[in-house]
């Protein structure tokens, strides 16, 4: 089938932050990956989880919050890939969240990159697991009432090998948080990238995030982790993006021993008749 120009093009609202995480997605990529077919793009279903189909590498699209068991079992077949998800905060932290707690538990070797705009964007705006205590939407007319999701600090307590934040807003913080991320070699690597959704919420716009967001002091030590769920604890007028924790934990696969021989895929194909 033959695509038309318009099916090329971004299927976001003029002014996504998504736009940004794109450009400077395909920036990092060219430069970690010059040769992809060793990296393999994961996604569910959502705005974000859109973001492979802009992309020439493979591409596996799961369904709703199923990214991870995905990313897994590619991971596991072939430990040697690089295997990156894009996903959402409904999609990583909603319909996925038992999968991120699990594959933070496991520690398994795979990056994840969440488009975090504390709003469901692709079903219309309702509250998502890290929109804000009485957030109103079409949906929750009196404002949210359960209190959101902390990726960051749920991650440093499950002791996650990588745990970064960074804003679709800050190009050059955001291509310094990614290289890090894609340059991570054990163990599971979260990127929690805050943007706004310039159509269902306009609470936490670029101005807002803009005069919240902080780097993180550089005299802060990553592998503190009680410092670091404190940082991740102190959401309060001030924001603090970078790399926020990381542990010398091994990752899941190197502990299988079935994995020492190589990649299974390797073994299948030697042993077919």
């Amino acid at each position: 089938m033959k695509l038309s120009q318009a099916d090329k093009h971004p299927a976001w609202c003029p002014g996504c932050g998504n736009y940004h995480i794109l450009e400077t997605l395909k920036e990092v990529l060219n430069e970690t990956y010059p040769d992809k077919s060793n990296l393999v793009l994961v996604s569910g279903i959502g705005q974000a989880a859109k973001m492979p189909h802009y992309l020439k590498v493979n591409v596996f699209n799961g369904l709703h919050g199923r990214a991870l068991p995905a990313a897994t079992g590619i991971k596991l077949a072939n430990h040697k890939l690089e295997v990156l998800v894009t996903s959402g905060d409904g999609d990583m932290y909603g319909e996925g969240g038992n999968h991120f707690i699990h594959a933070l538990r496991r520690n398994i070797g795979i990056k994840a990159i969440v488009h975090d705009n504390q709003v469901y964007g692709l079903t219309k705006g309702q509250a998502s697991p890290t929109s804000d205590l009485g957030f109103v939407t079409g949906i929750q007319i009196h404002g949210v009432k359960s209190l959101p999701i902390n990726p960051i600090a749920l991650a440093i307590v499950e002791d996650c090998s990588f745990v970064a934040r960074s804003f679709s807003g800050a190009k050059e913080h955001l291509k310094e948080m990614m290289r890090a991320v894609l340059n991570h070699k054990d163990g599971f690597a979260l990127l929690d990238v805050l943007q706004p959704c310039v159509s269902f919420n306009h609470i936490n716009t670029f101005k807002w995030y803009k005069e919240r967001i902080i780097p993180l002091d550089s005299k802060h030590d990553p592998f503190d982790r009680e410092a670091a769920l404190r940082i991740a604890l102190s959401r309060e007028d001030k924001i603090p993006i970078g790399i926020i924790y990381q542990s010398k934990r091994a990752s899941f696969e190197s502990s299988l021993e079935v994995l020492a021989d190589g990649p299974l895929i390797d073994r299948y194909e030697k042993n077919e008749p």
